[in-house]
Parts: structure tokens; C-alpha cells; sequence
């Protein structure tokens, strides 16, 4: 936002009760400081980002939460910055004896997030989709042999699968292809998104960020991860192999079965790393339970207060507020935490408020939160994760992520009966956001957990009202302060939320995942 536009459009009911409005005033507020063009974008280890957590903090004292971090309410978080030297890296295929160099950019790319050996030279395995889950009749890797092999597949969505399974195992790919000796990975786009390897190309002088502790990080030991462009696959790798990658991506586009083989190429790199460690910040406020049976208990609540800095510059403003993208959550955990403090709520379970860094850069921060809680993690008994929740049209709806995995479903039926509002599941199932934002961490953590949004049916003006936002605000610097929000909506939505609050830190049996879900395995 620029400084020097004045104008703020809030879109306002025409009736909205006094205690609504003071409610979605209170929330703006918070909005308007987070989001301020002096908060830079709040960029994860950022000056302008501890500045947020500091407010943050202030107002979790001011209303009379308990300090829950390390160092009073901050729990600080180690990352590494890692930057790949172009100059003094390289790739390249070997095929019999003949070395064809690759050049990064138009054939492949380095992906940086993995730790990357300084060389590498090792045979090249397809494995089709990449994935192992028999249990649903379908496993890429049994027949093969990965062990010192760099394993190339396709990032594509076989048929029978659901969607939030795909994501974890896609989140999962490299644990699983080192737990059988591969030593890298390459990936291609999935059928049809090219664009993925352009934009990727395009990006990659940029640095990536880790946890410094590496024992956290999914792609911890990863000697070699880089991607292919589609384009060039053919000519590049699979000359002479059983099948050719025009054909295998046809498969893919249509859900059909891969095959497996070992491709007839090795591939070599040398990878120049620079890793600069920096500290960004955790904010965490306890709100002490009640009950002598249950207050030993915890429900999280978590909203991701970094967004992702300074940019390119879109009509003379390169800052990228992020008001929506995650102010707007981050003032959501303020605002409740005033009001059950206010309004002298007593509730049987303790409730930790967690705003988390790193989201942007991969959930690293509710990854850390998550297997380093401030209370026991067994004593965790639920997350409820708000992200983006979108109030920019009506709330006649509350959209939950992850209502088909737990009997928090219960509690959140409940809660929307309770203030009057239907609960539906997520009208794009394709996006795959139960395994996309900070929940996430605590799922792998065996936690049951959810995310809220503004919900929205199918196909409706409210759909492309939000997918409008997605084209023109999603990380642009226009998610700011000048966009018009429904306040009304922003009031039902926390009405909606505090119930939810209330509900699961009420009810007399700790939350589970259903027999059925997928992600009851990581219980403990």
C-alpha cells in the first residue's frame, strides 16, 4: 500500500449490531498495524517481523494471557538462509561414457531447499508416480532398487487416491525415497503445468530458508533435488529408455498406471552452497484451563504472522502487506483472546494462542512449535489453524479443512448450530488444504486438527469473488489496506470461531482422528 492513499474501503452491512461492529473494529485495527506499510511485509528473521511479534505479544499481555514461549512470550526459531553459487555449480548427464552438460534455467534447476552434497554422480531410477501406499493398491517403489540411485518421477495424481493423501505423500517423497538408499530426486511437473517449471526457473536465483535444525527438515540428507523441464525430458533422459516421457505424461494426464524402470543415464552435479543463519520468532499466550481433570490439557490455536517481505514493484508498491495473508488470522487470535478474558470465560482445557513464523517458507515455524511445544505435546489434544480466512464476501458459511478426518467435526457442527451458520467441507477438494497450511505440523504430530475459512459454494458469485482475490491479491502487493473487506462477515466469522473455542475446550473426551482417516497412523 502507498503511503500516500488515504482511502481504507470497508464494505459495511447496513445493520450491524453495535458489539459485531466494535468487534470487527477491534480486529481491523489489529489489521491496520500488522499490515502497515512500516511492517515491510513481515518476511520471516526481518526486523519489521520481530517488530510484529512484539505486537503481538504486547496485546497477548494486555489481555491477560500467561507467557508461553521461551523467552517470555517469544520462542525463538533458528533457520538457515540457503543460497546456491550458479557460478560455481553444475549438471550435467552421463551417457555411455559421453558427458552432455545441462544448463540450469532452460534444461533443469537445483531446487535449494534440500541440503545438496557438493557432488554427486549416481544413476538415475524412474519410478513412475513415486509413490508408496499399497493400501490403496498402489506402489511405485517395491520392485526397485534405490539404493545409491537418484530417483526421477512424475508429480502427477493416479487415480483412487484422495487428495490430501497425494499431498502428504508429495510432502513425504524424499523420507521415502531415502529410507531405501536414494541419495537425490528428480521431479517433473505434473501434466499439463509446465508453467511450474518456468516460474521455478525464473525464481531460482532466489535464496530458500530451512530450520537449522536439520533433523526437522523434510529434505534433511537430500544429496541432489532438482527438476526437468518437461519439454526437454525426452531428448534429455529417456532416449532409449522402455518409454518415452511424452508417452508417460499422456498416462499421467489421465490418472492410468506408470511403469518403473532404470533409466540408461547417470547423472552428475557439483552444488555451491552459502548458508546464512538467522532467528525469527514464535509468539505463544496461555489461557490456563479450569477444570482439575482437563487443565492439563491444550487446545492451539495458530495463525501465521509472516508473510513474504518486499517484492517486485506493482504500480510503484513492491511491499506486500499482507493483510489477508495472514494479518487477518493473526488479529483473529488477538481479538479472542480479549474476548474470552473480557467476557471472564471460563473454559475446562487451557488454550495456547501460537502466532508462527515461517509459514511462507514452508510451515517451518509451526514444524519447530510442533516438536518443540512449550507444554507437553502429548498434553496437545487439538489445533485449530486459521489462514487467509477470507472475509471479502458474506458469512453465510463456515468452510472447515479436515471435517471428514476427526470428531472435531462434532465440535464444529455444534459451534455452527450454536451461532446459526452451516458447516460444509472445502467446495474445491483438488486444493488439497487440510495438508497445506500450519496445521499440517501438528497432523504429522498426531494431533487432530483443522482450518477454518469463509465458505462459499461452487461455481457461485462468492466463488469467483475469492478466486478473483486469489488472481489479483494472493501475493501481490495489493493485499492491503485499500481492499475492500466485509466487516460483518469478519464479526460472524469470529463468533463462529469463539464458539468452536469454547466447544473443544469443553468437551468431556480428548479429540481423535476417525478409525478411517488416513492420518490416524500418526497418533501416539
Amino acid at each position: 500500500m502507498n503511503r500516500h492513499q488515504l482511502l481504507i474501503v470497508i464494505t459495511l452491512a447496513c445493520a450491524v449490531p453495535v458489539t459485531a461492529q466494535a468487534q470487527s473494529e477491534r480486529w481491523w485495527g489489529d489489521i491496520k498495524a500488522l499490515a502497515d506499510d512500516s511492517m515491510r511485509g513481515r518476511n520471516t528473521g526481518s526486523v519489521e517481523h520481530k517488530k510484529a511479534a512484539d505486537y503481538i505479544a504486547a496485546s497477548f499481555k494486555a489481555s491477560g494471557l500467561k507467557p508461553a514461549g521461551i523467552n517470555g512470550y517469544i520462542q525463538p526459531v533458528a533457520f538457515v538462509v540457503r543460497a546456491l553459487d550458479e557460478s560455481r555449480s553444475s549438471l550435467a548427464l552421463v551417457r555411455a561414457g559421453k558427458v552432455q552438460p545441462l544448463t540450469l534455467g532452460e534444461d533443469a534447476t537445483f531446487t535449494t531447499r534440500a541440503q545438496l552434497a557438493p557432488s554427486v554422480d549416481a544413476a538415475i531410477v524412474f519410478a513412475g508416480y513415486g509413490l508408496d501406499l499399497p493400501q490403496y493398491g498402489h506402489d511405485d517403489l517395491s520392485t526397485l532398487d534405490l539404493k545409491g540411485k537418484v530417483v526421477a518421477f512424475i508429480a502427477g495424481a493416479p487415480k483412487g487416491i484422495p487428495g490430501p493423501v497425494l499431498s502428504h505423500s508429495r510432502n513425504a517423497a524424499w523420507k521415502t525415497f531415502q529410507a531405501r538408499g536414494a541419495v537425490g530426486m528428480i521431479t517433473f511437473s505434473s501434466p499439463g503445468a509446465d508453467s511450474l517449471f518456468i516460474r521455478t526457473a525464473r525464481n531460482r536465483g532466489g535464496a530458500q530458508m530451512a530450520l537449522a535444525e536439520s533433523a526437522l527438515d523434510p529434505q534433511g540428507g537430500n544429496s541432489l533435488s532438482m527438476q526437468v523441464n518437461g519439454a526437454r525430458a525426452d531428448a534429455l533422459l529417456f532416449a532409449g529408455a522402455p518409454v518415452g516421457f511424452a508417452e508417460l505424461s499422456a498416462r499421467a494426464s489421465t490418472g492410468q498406471p506408470l511403469p518403473t524402470f532404470n533409466l540408461p543415464i547417470r547423472v552428475r552435479s557439483t552444488a555451491k552452497l552459502t548458508d546464512t543463519r538467522i532467528i525469527s520468532q514464535n509468539v505463544a499466550g496461555l489461557l490456563p484451563g479450569t477444570d482439575p481433570a482437563l487443565k492439563d490439557q491444550y487446545v492451539v490455536l495458530t495463525a501465521h504472522l509472516d508473510h513474504v517481505g518486499v517484492g517486485r514493484a506493482e504500480n510503484g508498491d513492491s511491499i506486500y502487506n499482507g493483510a489477508m495473508d495472514n494479518a487477518s488470522g493473526t488479529a483473529l487470535l488477538m481479538d479472542v483472546a480479549r474476548l474470552l478474558q473480557a467476557g471472564g470465560v471460563r473454559l475446562k482445557r487451557s488454550v495456547l494462542f501460537v502466532a508462527v513464523t515461517g509459514e511462507e517458507k514452508g510451515l517451518l515455524g509451526s514444524r519447530y512449535f510442533a516438536a518443540h511445544p512449550t507444554v507437553a505435546v502429548r498434553a496437545i489434544v487439538a489445533n485449530l489453524n486459521t489462514d487467509m480466512f477470507l472475509p471479502i464476501i458474506p458469512f453465510t458459511k463456515l468452510m472447515v479443512n479436515g471435517l471428514e478426518e476427526s470428531d472435531l467435526a462434532d465440535d464444529v457442527r455444534r459451534a455452527g448450530k450454536a451461532v446459526g451458520i452451516e458447516v460444509i467441507t472445502d467446495p474445491e477438494p483438488e486444493e488439497n488444504r487440510f495438508v497445506r497450511s500450519d496445521q499440517y505440523s501438528f497432523i504429522l504430530r498426531g494431533i487432530p486438527a483443522i482450518s477454518l475459512k469463509v465458505g462459499f459454494g461452487r461455481d457461485t458469485p462468492e466463488h469467483k469473488a475469492v478466486l478473483d482475490f486469489r488472481t489479483k491479491r494472493y501475493h501481490h502487493a495489493s493485499d492491503d489496506l485499500l481492499q475492500s473487506v466485509n466487516m460483518e462477515a469478519a464479526a460472524g466469522f469470529e463468533r463462529a470461531y469463539f464458539a468452536l473455542v469454547r466447544e473443544v475446550a469443553n468437551r468431556p473426551t480428548r479429540p481423535a482422528y476417525f478409525t478411517e482417516s488416513y492420518f490416524k497412523r500418526f497418533e501416539r
